[in-house]
């Protein structure tokens, strides 16, 4: 691994372990993926948070800039917005959130645009030297600006893509070990697929829809110079989703996400820093995506470790009321995070606020108590109006 600064590969490490990536300690048997400006992987919404962080091919809402883009044009209303704030790692820092906004509009029955923005706080940090000199204080902010667009191609088929603009500060002007420090930035693109088909002949209304999203593939990104760059957290989701309409007032809807994330997997290293067992993680941005599922140090069986599974449930009553679970979980190896999910929806007329909360399975655990909150607003299609006027 290239030596950076001391403040920098501190606050990357930090900046990892927000996601609870770094908590099972560094040895060789533990082979955390680590990445560039992580919190790109950090649910954005309180709906998709309380079914277990699946989203990939469940009912669109307009929320789907993040979770699959190609299924922004399967939305019913004309246009909408939305707006989540989520505390993060509230339980040991009271200074740290998450907020995302976004919004879609639909050009024609067949296709749809949105934009997004999602700003990371993470809370004031007090900067020191290797002699443990003080050297001030600083606010370290993330940022991205999502563009995507949505085109449905038959009446159960759809595709989407989005391009993003991420900026990341996380050390300010504050230097260490002779690296001048710099914020990173980088550009990025995603792209989705969707598909769904109503079901017949089981007596109930009912549909099963399938999801693939690739996402944050993108050059490198660098808090120095062009000798240190770090890959973005590059990912992969498949999911599916299935909903039957119980009778008319209740609705109930299943879904299944698989992840993993696109970049080298770490290979194990002796005492003096030589690869023993796996591929040198300092190659380009598409040998690293493309490699990613051949790299593991252990082989195929390590590399079906790095999929984490995501679960999750959701009952509607009249379209008004929902109520969310799901369960998260990584293996032990690559990070070891498992939690369970819970979560309530409402909507009333436009308006809508949903809410989750996270309980994980490890006891004092830094995501433990996380909550999220969203609310929203969808503006009905105005074409029914339209054929009464011209009426």
């Amino acid at each position: 691994m290239k030596k950076k600064g001391l403040i920098l590969f501190t606050v990357f490490l930090a900046a990892n372990s927000l996601l609870g990536q770094v908590l099972v300690g560094q040895d060789s048997t533990n082979r955390v993926i680590t990445t560039a400006v992580p919190f790109l992987t950090i649910t954005p919404d309180a709906r998709a948070g309380g079914m277990g962080d699946t989203g990939v091919a469940t009912s669109p809402d307009v929320n789907a800039i993040h979770w699959n883009p190609s299924k922004l044009v399967f939305l019913e209303d004309k246009s909408g917005f939305s707006m989540s704030y989520t505390p993060w790692l509230g339980k040991i820092i009271n200074d740290m959130f998450i907020t995302h906004l976004s919004g879609y509009y639909k050009i024609t029955r067949e296709q749809a645009v949105a934009v997004s923005m999602r700003y990371f706080d993470l809370g004031e940090i007090f900067f020191t030297d290797e002699q443990n000199v003080a050297l001030g204080e600083f606010n370290p902010r993330e940022f991205t600006f999502d563009a995507g667009y949505s085109r449905m191609l038959t009446e159960n088929f759809s595709i989407g893509v989005v391009l993003k603009y991420i900026h990341s500060n996380l050390t300010g002007s504050f230097s260490s070990g002779g690296v001048d420090a710099r914020p990173g930035s980088s550009v990025a693109g995603d792209v989705g697929i969707y598909y769904k088909k109503d079901l017949l002949g089981s007596g109930k209304e009912s549909n099963i829809a399938f999801g693939a999203h690739i996402s944050n593939i993108g050059g490198k990104l660098t808090y120095s110079d062009e000798a240190n760059k770090d890959f973005l957290p590059a990912n992969l989701r498949l999911g599916t989703a299935y909903t039957t309409q119980l009778d008319p007032f209740n609705s109930l809807t299943f879904a299944l996400d698989l992840n993993k994330l696109l970049v080298p997997s770490p290979p194990v290293r002796d005492d003096n820093g030589n690869i023993i067992r796996g591929r040198d993680p300092e190659r380009s941005m598409l040998s690293g995506v493309f490699g990613s599922f051949s790299d593991a140090p252990d082989g195929f069986s390590e590399e079906l470790q790095e999929f984490m599974l995501s679960l999750g449930a959701e009952y509607w009553y009249n379209n008004s009321f929902a109520a969310r679970a799901g369960y998260f979980m990584e293996n032990s190896i690559k990070g070891n995070r498992k939690y369970l999910t819970v979560g309530v929806g409402m909507r009333y007329q436009i308006f809508g606020i949903d809410f989750a909360y996270l309980v994980p399975s490890q006891q004092e655990h830094p995501l433990a108590e996380t909550l999220r909150f969203s609310i929203m607003m969808n503006f009905a299609n105005d074409r029914e109006e339209e054929s009464v006027t011209d009426q």
